[in-house]
């Protein structure tokens, strides 16, 4: 399965860039986006988007 990550602008929450990675990835993506305060949105991809 593949996900799609958003990074959030901190002031008004909108998504700034997005990456599709798979399952594998999210666990490490979120660590380090927790490790510096950054937000984020995970959301399945699209079949579109592979």
């Amino acid at each position: 399965m593949r996900f799609e990550i958003m990074r959030l602008d901190d002031v008004d929450g909108a998504a700034l860039d997005s990456t599709v990675v798979d399952a594998a990835s999210v666990n490490r993506i979120v660590q380090q986006a927790a490790s510096i305060g950054q937000r984020i949105y995970i959301r399945p991809a699209d079949t579109a988007t592979r």
